[in-house]
């Protein structure tokens, strides 16, 4: 042991994990992870107000505490050289000029918490996409619900005594940094793909009404943001420089532990939600239904083109959850994967729709919902649960094919994170669906441990990414190839499943009887155009989003 370390802080839905690395020989020899008090409020806050449909909201205090708890038993009495940081998003917050979320003084309002990542504000986002503006070019056109811009509308205009007192509307990753370093210091990424951020133009202008005073700009992926605060030291028992890095999202702070650090590369980060990131060296258009492209904010000197699926671990989860098959979720999984396992492609003469929490590509609409076609008297549990892991594999092919269509090099194909790392039966289904080999990465804590080589660029305990990669990232890894005769019987369900997600009715239908009130517009009402707001299905007209 050397003596010094790295910390990575990997900030998830429902709690924080932490890994503590040697900084001399790059093994992990920790970790450490705590809940959130509040976990995801949905259906109310914790006083009990109630929620709308749609929201998920989480309080920032959760945060500071569970950090704090992992930072006292990974650091305490150690020096710590550096400290990485990645987070879901967008998952912004209105905040005071020092840093004190508005949940703090306004604990009763809604639009004062954090909006999680899955919070949807879409019929604002439809609004700011009707509108259009230059700063779609590089996002296909659109915006999606759950990001930036659109969460702003919607606090703007359902709690303008909230935006008012708003002086930074700031992403949750960024604000942590702030806490632990007394510094305002924000991403790239961050700002690039959830707000529309580009270094000429700068944000968006005249979408919300002073949101570039609430913003900042932003820095590149492994700056440093400060020192950890002397505070925070008292608290935890950390030694040493303790640098911070600026925060990244959590789905790409995986490259540089899984190796994924050049051009031709695709990954996806298969979790609680899939993130499907294609690394490259030149600026190309975006491919037709992608989410969008930046440079730097996730690796220097690459663009990252970014694609994904609201739903994916969620959706298992939700089935194993509810038609259990054992005294726990473990169990229930362990009996479903075995059962599935037996099953051939299309033993269950089903077809799935992957749209459990909405659809991201190619429809970029968190309105739609997921759907499976060709029930029987024949139809088994484990031939659903086996529908639900093919589904979310042909939504992982759409996206491929789509990057490929539009230029994108895919000269590899690696899978990480936790679920791609605790169900091998789905990488392998996935590998025949795609008829693609598959590189698992043999490695503990991925994306905590990304965020920890992000921290050692911003301290200058490596040189680069690529250093950091050989020295603390994966040293082994599993491969995972595509069987022809699974590969073939695949072809008929995969296009069926195209067929079905291209049928505008079933969308127009699942809009209908969706679950968010006020989000689609009842008959003889008129959905919210641009510069306008719904309340309670009655259109006010607005001249912007204020």
């Amino acid at each position: 042991m050397s003596g010094r370390y790295l910390i990575g802080l990997d900030f998830g839905t429902l709690s924080v994990r932490g890994v503590l690395i040697d900084a001399g020989s790059g093994v992990a020899v920790d970790h450490h992870a705590s809940p959130y008090r509040h976990g995801v409020m949905s259906g109310s806050l914790s006083d009990g107000t109630p929620l709308p449909p749609g929201f998920a909201l989480q309080d920032a205090q959760d945060y500071l505490a569970a950090a704090e708890e992992v930072l006292i038993h990974l650091g305490r009495d150690r020096s710590i050289l550096a400290i990485g940081l990645d987070f879901t998003a967008s998952s912004p917050l209105p905040a005071t000029a020092d840093g004190t979320p508005l949940s703090a003084p306004m604990p009763g309002e809604p639009h004062a918490y954090v909006k999680l990542w899955k919070h949807s504000a879409q019929r604002y986002a439809d609004a700011i996409n009707a509108a259009g503006g230059a700063f779609l070019d590089d996002f296909g056109g659109r915006l999606s619900g759950e990001w930036l811009l659109a969460k702003a509308a919607q606090v703007a205009a359902e709690a303008p005594a909230v935006w008012a007192a708003a002086d930074r509307f700031i992403e949750a990753g960024d604000w942590m940094v702030m806490q632990l370093t007394g510094r305002e210091a924000r991403n790239l990424g961050f700002a690039a793909y959830k707000a529309q951020y580009s270094s000429a133009e700068g944000y968006p202008a005249g979408v919300v009404p002073g949101l570039d005073s609430r913003l900042a700009r932003p820095l590149p992926a492994g700056s440093p943001a400060g020192e950890l605060t002397e505070d925070w030291r008292r608290r935890t028992g950390i030694k040493g420089p303790a640098t911070v890095a600026v925060a990244i999202i959590d789905s790409h702070a995986v490259l540089p532990a899984v190796g994924a650090v050049e051009d031709g590369t695709m990954v996806g980060a298969l979790g609680t939600s899939a993130a499907y990131m294609f690394l490259t060296e030149r600026r190309r258009p975006l491919p037709e239904g992608l989410e969008g492209m930046a440079h730097g904010g996730s690796l220097p000197d690459l663009w990252l083109f970014e694609a994904g699926q609201a739903a994916f671990g969620d959706v298992l989860a939700w089935f194993a959850r509810t038609f259990p098959r054992g005294p726990d979720l473990a169990a229930s999984f362990a009996a479903y994967n075995a059962e599935a396992a037996a099953l051939a492609p299309g033993d269950n003469h089903l077809v799935g729709l992957d749209w459990w929490n909405g659809n991201r590509v190619p429809h970029a609409d968190s309105r739609l919902s997921g759907l499976l076609m060709g029930f029987g008297l024949d139809t088994t549990a484990a031939g659903i649960y086996r529908a639900l892991m093919e589904a979310l594999c042909y939504g992982t092919r759409r996206i491929l094919e789509l990057a490929t269509a539009g230029g994108l090099d895919t000269r590899r194909v690696v899978m990480t994170s936790g679920l791609a790392e605790a169900n091998p039966l789905l990488v392998a289904i996935m590998a025949d669906i795609l008829g693609r080999e598959i590189e698992l990465p043999e490695i503990a804590h991925a994306t905590a441990t990304g965020a920890a080589i992000h921290g050692a660029v911003a301290a200058g305990v490596v040189a680069d990414f690529k250093a950091g990669a050989e020295r603390f990232g994966a040293r082994s890894r599993r491969q995972f190839r595509p069987d022809p005769e699974r590969s073939a019987r695949y072809q008929s369900l995969f296009s069926a499943y195209c067929d079905l997600s291209g049928l505008a009715p079933v969308r127009a239908a699942m809009r209908r009887i969706g679950p968010l009130a006020g989000e689609v517009a009842g008959p003889g009402e008129e959905a919210p155009q641009a510069g306008e707001t719904a309340t309670n299905n009655t259109t006010q007209s607005k001249a912007t989003f204020g």
